[in-house]
């Protein structure tokens, strides 16, 4: 096994970094990606890795990204919560890829909040 060099360290220390500095802070919008056992069956880390290449690539600086376990409702995995500040959450269910894509534009970045997939506003269910 090659050895690291000091540059190696250095790199690896900036792609954690970067990693990680999206989960901390005080931000305008968290997004909470559930991912106990049932999420991740159902794709919660496909759902969760499209998420922060989006962050990563549109350079917003004023977004979470938080884990959570199971919400008890596995039949609606993977669930994603919207949390924008001075606004109710908004809970998405069935996500995949291409609706987090959807979701992180329209909801996160244009405020629009994408009743297609919702399961529920705040404590109340989306009609």
């Amino acid at each position: 096994m090659a050895k690291l060099t000091i540059e190696d360290l250095k790199k690896i220390k900036e792609k954690v970094h970067s990693d990680t500095f999206l989960r901390e802070g005080d931000r305008r919008v968290k997004v909470t990606v559930h991912m106990g056992t049932c999420g991740i069956a159902a794709g919660a880390r496909e759902v969760m890795d499209t998420l922060m290449a989006e962050i990563g690539e549109s350079g917003v600086s004023d977004v979470i990204v938080t884990t959570s376990g199971c919400m008890g409702l596995c039949s609606r995995e993977p669930l994603v919560t919207v949390e924008v500040v001075n606004q109710e959450p908004i809970k998405y269910e069935h996500m995949n890829a291409n609706k987090m894509r959807q979701v992180f534009k329209r909801h996160i970045i244009e405020g629009e909040v994408q009743s297609d997939f919702a399961l529920a506003k705040g404590q109340e269910k989306v009609d």
